[in-house]
């Protein structure tokens, strides 16, 4: 089944027409607000060079968990 989403508003207008199979190996610099230094610190910090590697990052994966729980909770 296909997926369509508007990602404009999240993305950097560079990225805006990228599919999201390419989006996955697109650099963290392409998400809307996350500047070059941003990325080269989560490449420091984390060893994180691509969106995919973001989404999939245990720490923040462990954080999203919290946060959703938490939520759910209220």
């Amino acid at each position: 089944m296909p997926i369509s989403a508007d990602l404009n508003k999240i993305l950097d207008k560079r990225y805006e027409n990228t599919e999201l199979d390419k989006l996955v190996t697109a650099p963290v610099a392409a998400i809307a607000g996350v500047s070059d230094s941003d990325a080269e610190a989560l490449k420091k910090a984390f060893g994180i060079k691509t969106i995919g590697d973001l989404g999939h990052n245990k720490y923040f994966r462990a954080a999203e968990a919290i946060v959703s729980l938490a939520e759910a909770g209220r």
